[in-house]
């Protein structure tokens, strides 16, 4: 499945009304990045960009502008790389301007080497400019001077425009809630990563490396024309208690958990699975203890993902649950309200419990709203991640407790009809896990 063009028409046509008459907006991709001396890393566009253009290639500017009347449209231009066979014949095929017009539906299309000639006519005359400021330094020092150009031209009678609004603002709250093919989208990406989740389980085994196992998870994502969301974390052990480990060089330890939280993106749509389950098959007694209480918070949580809910209510509902649990395996001591009223809980539980998802795996969109926690809206994604982490060296705590970290995560929309879980192919359940990876491993 993938986006049409009359779906990113749509997109523009929205951002045209939001402009308003007189205006133009410019955005540009994301620039090629150096891996290491002469070899970059493989290019992603950026994710706005590609929002409102479908278009995937490098070194490309989208020119939005709307004329006097708002009834009477606007135009989409689109810079890009020109045709160059011997540069193709190195580095693949590009559209070319007529491809950026033909299979891209651009208006008009103009080499890249012409942007600074092309826009500064483009500015003049216009009232207001929505531009992304700050994504990009080099970027804003050209917009600058664009605007400089532009002023210069006062002596004709014009100028740039009086207004520069932040593009951002409009774009993150239209990427913010998603349409039904974007949600589609979603589902295949994080049906992909649940299989790749389930044949984590299906194939760990004691001595088997980290990165081995990111091996496999890998190999479902690239034999379905995926790449990684962001870098996977498989952290055996103590690792599971690093937030963000990713070396991922260690050994995986019988009777040690293992806690991987890997997804892929498809089509520039992202997904964000965490699963924990133990390197052997079999949970220990104080491993499924806090296990089955960070999925009763977790459980809880994602019932608080519904419309008319603030966004914090899945956090809230998940705190109080593993400081109940933790009081009642002896792990904290005191008040349960003086715990959370003073967040002594951090001890064990330092993160929130999601984050906006979509082309971005930390998607944009504000949280708030006028100081307050903005309510869930339909079609609004979210992940749903609750944890506990028990340090190896916290001797506030009996040893038996000590270097084990849990996080389960799961991918959800806010829906008419209550929480849509994207990612409920993957099992979570101790008896689910268990009888999976107590079946035949994976050849």
């Amino acid at each position: 499945m993938k986006l049409t063009q009359a779906d990113f028409q749509e997109r523009r046509d929205r951002l045209a009304e939001e402009m308003g008459p007189h205006s133009i907006a410019i955005i540009a991709t994301s620039p090629v990045a150096m891996r290491n001396r002469d070899a970059d890393y493989k290019f992603r566009a950026d994710s706005s960009f590609f929002y409102l253009t479908g278009f995937a290639e490098p070194e490309a500017v989208a020119v939005i502008e709307t004329f006097e009347s708002i009834d009477e449209g606007y135009t989409y231009n689109l810079f890009c790389r020109e045709r160059d066979r011997e540069m193709e014949i190195w580095n693949g095929y590009r559209a070319g301007v007529d491809g950026a017009v033909d299979d891209y539906e651009a208006d008009e299309a103009y080499a890249i080497d012409l942007l600074d000639e092309e826009i500064i006519e483009k500015l003049l005359d216009k009232q207001k400019l929505f531009y992304r400021i700050g994504q990009q330094a080099d970027f804003d020092a050209r917009v600058a001077k664009w605007i400089a150009e532009a002023n210069g031209e006062s002596r004709r009678g014009t100028s740039a425009p009086a207004h520069i609004i932040q593009l951002d603002r409009i774009l993150d709250e239209m990427r913010l809630h998603k349409s039904e093919q974007e949600i589609k989208l979603m589902q295949l990406a994080s049906n992909i990563s649940s299989e790749a989740h389930t044949r984590a389980m299906q194939t760990v085994h004691p001595g088997m490396m980290e990165y081995a196992l990111e091996a496999e998870i890998n190999y479902i994502f690239g034999k379905n024309g995926c790449v990684p969301s962001y870098n996977s974390i498989v952290g055996g052990g103590a690792n599971g208690c690093i937030l963000h480990y990713v070396e991922n060089d260690k050994a995986l330890n019988d009777g040690d958990l293992v806690l991987i939280d890997a997804a892929c993106e498809y089509q520039l749509y992202a997904s964000d699975i965490t699963r924990t389950f133990p390197v052997n098959g079999k949970f220990s007694p104080e491993q499924k203890a806090l296990y089955e209480l960070v999925l009763k918070a977790q459980l809880a949580a994602i019932d608080a993902v519904r419309v008319g809910n603030s966004y914090k209510e899945p956090h809230h509902v998940a705190v109080r649950i593993m400081v109940e649990g933790l009081l009642e395996l002896g792990l904290m001591k005191g008040d349960i309200d003086d715990i959370i009223r003073t967040e002594s809980f951090r001890q064990f539980y330092m993160h929130g419990t999601g984050h906006w998802l979509g082309m971005d795996v930390h998607d944009v969109g504000s949280y708030k709203i006028d100081g307050e926690w903005r309510a869930y809206e339909e079609g609004m994604v979210v992940t749903v991640e609750p944890g506990l982490y028990i340090a190896p060296d916290d001797e506030t705590v009996d040893a038996k407790w000590r270097g084990i970290g849990i996080r389960i995560e799961d991918d959800v929309v806010a829906t008419a009809n209550g929480p849509l879980v994207l990612t409920k192919n993957v099992v979570k359940t101790v008896e689910d896990i268990e009888a999976l990876m107590a079946k035949s491993k994976v050849a």
